[in-house]
């Protein structure tokens, strides 16, 4: 099962030529970029671990994607997304977000169906990735 979260999920993957694009469109822009990774995809999950600090002085795709290159050395078995922020007064917000690296095998994810008072059913979604603990979630 493949995760759609951000703007391109429904696309194959971007190639490195096709998110320098990206990453220049939002500096021409003015918006500060970051990376951001996790093993837990979960789409209420928002929180993703921090690369770095947000790159608010790079003007040029290059230094973001020297950053992107030891983001994948290190967390290559991961999901890994770039953001970019609008810090303008009155936006300050993210402007666009996609996924820029996916583990090998993505385990996708279950609903459980929870009966509850009176004809009530509550449904949750969990990821299969969750079933091993941090760290191994994506290993053999």
């Amino acid at each position: 099962m493949r995760v759609t979260q951000g703007a391109f999920s429904f696309l194959p993957d971007l190639t490195d030529k096709q998110i320098t694009s990206q990453v220049q469109y939002c500096l021409d822009n003015g918006w500060a970029v970051n990376l951001e990774y996790t093993d837990d995809p979960h789409p209420r999950n928002t929180y993703w671990d921090m690369w770095g600090h947000p790159m608010f002085d790079i003007a040029d795709a290059a230094g973001v994607m020297m950053e992107l290159t030891a983001c994948r050395k290190a967390y290559g078995d991961r999901y890994i997304r770039m953001s970019a922020f609008d810090s303008t007064h009155g936006w300050e917000s993210v402007k666009l977000s996609f996924i820029v690296n996916r583990p090998k095998e993505e385990p996708g994810f279950r609903l459980r169906r929870q009966e509850m008072e009176g004809r009530n059913i509550r449904y949750t979604t969990e990821t299969y990735a969750t079933d091993k603990p941090e760290g191994e979630r994506y290993s053999g």
